[in-house]
């Protein structure tokens, strides 16, 4: 089976499933610049060297995911597909290999983008969105446990899997993050809307703070809002890369959610004398 070639830009904070274990849903764009959305993968389990990084180009057996009506997703061919890491594209010239594939088609009316998801001719369910302005960050204390029946039927699964002598479903599973990550945003119609950010990188960034400050909650939080309203949205060029869930795909009034950040510098056009 031919291997498609993808670069991962996006790899969102694991999810527990009663059905697969462990999973991240990832997505990047293909060398024609279209996004595929590339779930499942039990990305903790796989050998280190198929653990892809973000703006790596990967080849992956890719066929379309049939549970899937969005027309972006598609699966490994099975969990066990190997993944071949490639070349990473790098941040020298400001970003500037990064920026011509993932800019080419950048949306600034979230209605638009909205009304695209909603036509099911088009059911966009991937995008880059430009917002006009980043109002605030909000920061919500949610459940602190996974759900505890969908544990127990990974523990039974594992429990299976150590009767064949698989030693990697030791893997413990992920802690839950106790908090979500909430940008309140303005597009260029002056729409204001609230996006829950589900990526990795900001579950790592949290824990990689409550670490260092030993367990002040408050201290890390703060320091994530320092990061991504601060830094990112006062000081970056900020994009956004949005996603929407299957289950609320249609039903949804904004069905999407940001799924990952695109924060290269801002370009300063200087004047010729």
């Amino acid at each position: 089976m031919p291997k498609t070639k993808v670069l991962i830009t996006v790899k969102t904070y694991p999810a527990i499933s009663g059905k697969y274990d462990e999973l991240v849903c990832t997505a990047g764009f293909t060398e024609d610049g279209k996004w595929v959305r590339i779930y499942p993968v039990p990305f903790r389990k796989k050998a280190y060297a198929q653990q892809y990084k973000k703006y790596e180009w990967t080849e992956i057996d890719l066929v379309k995911n049939k549970s899937d009506f969005r027309p972006e997703s598609f699966r490994p061919y099975s969990l066990e597909s190997e993944i071949t890491v490639l070349n990473r594209l790098d941040t020298s010239n400001n970003w500037y290999e990064r920026k011509e594939i993932v800019l080419k088609n950048v949306y600034t009316d979230l209605s638009k983008l909205i009304a695209e998801a909603k036509n099911q001719k088009i059911c966009t369910s991937l995008a880059v969105f430009k917002p006009t302005k980043i109002k605030n960050f909000l920061i919500k204390e949610v459940e602190r446990n996974w759900d505890r029946k969908k544990l127990e039927k990974i523990k039974a699964q594992r429990d299976q899997a150590k009767l064949f002598e698989q030693p990697e479903d030791s893997l413990e599973v992920v802690d839950k993050l106790p908090y979500k990550f909430v940008y309140v945003l303005e597009d260029d119609q002056g729409k204001e809307s609230k996006m829950m950010i589900e990526d990795w990188e900001i579950g790592a960034l949290y824990w990689n703070l409550l670490k260092r400050y030993e367990g002040n909650e408050a201290k890390a939080v703060a320091d994530v809002k320092k990061k991504y309203f601060e830094d990112f949205a006062k000081t970056k060029d900020l994009y956004l890369f949005l996603g929407t869930s299957q289950l609320h795909h249609y039903v949804s009034h904004n069905p999407f959610m940001i799924i990952g950040t695109f924060h290269p510098k801002f370009e300063y056009q200087t004047r010729l004398f």
